[in-house]
């Protein structure tokens, strides 16, 4: 049971960036063993970093969203100003150069964070086992499995 409540905070604390050193003096294992764990818990701390991003995004939604807000506002001001214009003595080259570029960050504005269920992360675990078994499987092991 206190194994598993150390576990968790070693996921928890890797999930946060820190080091196996400070980690190692918070909970007292040595390197190697959290090393070990890293390997071994690797989906849930990369599942746990997923949502405490999601956490942070949600945190400064608001933020983001003026600023999408804000280059939507301005997109729709340069358009109909272009709109506006005969192009006929009135350069718009650097007007729609501004233009393409609010578009085009608008569109780069969303990343999403990739979240795997429980099955997932127990299935993507077995599947890393069974690699890890089949390529170290020694030479003699390996010639019952070539076919031909």
């Amino acid at each position: 049971m206190e194994n598993q409540k150390t576990k968790e905070q070693f996921i928890q604390l890797r999930a946060q960036g820190v080091s196996y050193s400070n980690i190692s003096k918070k909970i007292g294992k040595s390197k190697q063993t959290l090393i070990d764990w890293g390997k071994e818990l690797e989906e849930e701390i990369r599942n746990l970093k997923a949502i405490e991003l999601e956490a942070i995004y949600e945190k400064y939604f608001l933020l983001k969203e003026a600023r999408l807000q804000s280059f939507g506002i301005i997109t729709q001001r340069i358009k109909e100003e272009i709109e506006s214009r005969d192009f006929s003595d009135i350069p718009t080259e650097k007007l729609l150069d501004i233009f393409l570029k609010y578009n085009s960050t608008i569109k780069e504005e969303t990343p999403e964070p990739h979240f795997k269920t429980s099955l997932q992360l127990e299935e993507d675990k077995l599947h890393r086992h069974l690699i890890e078994d089949l390529t170290s499987l020694t030479e003699p092991q390996n010639q019952f499995l070539k076919i031909g």
